[in-house]
């Protein structure tokens, strides 16, 4: 059999051998009546057989299409089975979807909406790493990044998930103690936590540099733990907003004057995010961002 053979025009073979005539198999495909003729023409010559004798009442298969229409019918049968057997699957999704992220989304925003996750897809199990550094998904560290950072090389996939705000925030006793901040400069006479310089990973994270910040006193790799030293008394620090909301005590410092913004991307090898597992966490992500958009884009 020719190396030209195209399965797609058995399509047009079967149709045209259970039509009878190729006006009714072009009008049953939802095609013109020419692009049937050129479907016929190209597999007769690619098989170098005559495959129908053409009449005034239609058209009769020869001998080679009565051997093909038998073959063609095993083929039609097993893609049929084939696309049954995909969509049981769908219906029925199963499997682990790693995902990596970063440690302020996984922990303040993620971590809190997976249950419903688990709730509608009882046979997906979730496994979520929540650190910073990064997670090599051409090696199937990960099924799903969470980052800062779309790789602009490889084979992946990349899906903007939304931008997020942050701010300068202090505790509501420390500033009413502390010297005055009425501009950016003043930001240098206070004592910050933040990342340990050689331990942050992934650029959208050194951000004290941005803001005017001093060198930080206190460092830890933790933005949990950079939040709690803040809420604790000791001078500034900068997070995101969705995650500082959760403590009333802190309140953002020029707001109006300095504030970073930063953007969530989802990144997936290209050869497995279209998975039945990995579509349905990649469509609960969006839906859970999409919800919750001013969460992420307010200060308040």
């Amino acid at each position: 059999m020719s190396k030209g053979f195209d399965w797609d025009d058995l399509q047009f073979f079967l149709a045209v051998a259970r039509a009878g005539t190729v006006s009714r198999a072009s009008h049953r495909m939802g095609v013109d009546h020419a692009t049937v003729m050129r479907r016929l023409d190209n597999l007769e010559k690619t098989l170098g057989s005559k495959l129908f004798e053409r009449n005034p009442r239609g058209y009769n298969l020869t001998k080679w299409g009565d051997r093909l229409l038998t073959s063609a019918q095993v083929v039609e049968a097993e893609m049929q089975k084939a696309e049954r057997d995909i969509a049981a699957t769908d219906l029925a999704i199963s499997g682990v979807v790693r995902i990596s992220s970063l440690e302020g989304f996984a922990n303040f925003f993620l971590a809190a909406k997976l249950p419903r996750f688990a709730a509608a897809h009882p046979n997906i199990s979730i496994e979520m790493i929540a650190i910073q550094q990064i997670v090599a998904l051409s090696r199937r560290e990960a099924d799903i990044a969470i980052t800062l950072q779309a790789p602009e090389t490889g084979g992946f996939i990349v899906e903007r998930l939304t931008d997020y705000v942050l701010f300068v925030y202090g505790l509501k006793s420390y500033l009413a103690a502390a010297p005055p901040i009425r501009s950016r400069n003043d930001l240098r006479n206070h004592p910050f936590t933040g990342y340990i310089d050689d331990l942050i990973f992934v650029r959208g994270l050194d951000y004290l540099d941005e803001i005017g910040a001093r060198r930080p006193q206190l460092q830890s790799s933790s933005l949990h733990a950079q939040m709690e030293a803040s809420v604790a008394g000791h001078g500034l620090c900068v997070m995101p907003a969705f995650i500082a909301r959760r403590h009333k005590a802190l309140v953002p410092v020029l707001a109006r004057e300095v504030f970073l913004r930063r953007t969530y991307y989802l990144v997936m090898p290209a050869d497995s995010a279209d998975t039945a597992r990995v579509r349905a966490v990649r469509q609960f992500l969006h839906e859970q961002v999409a919800s919750a958009q001013s969460t992420f884009l307010d200060g308040g």
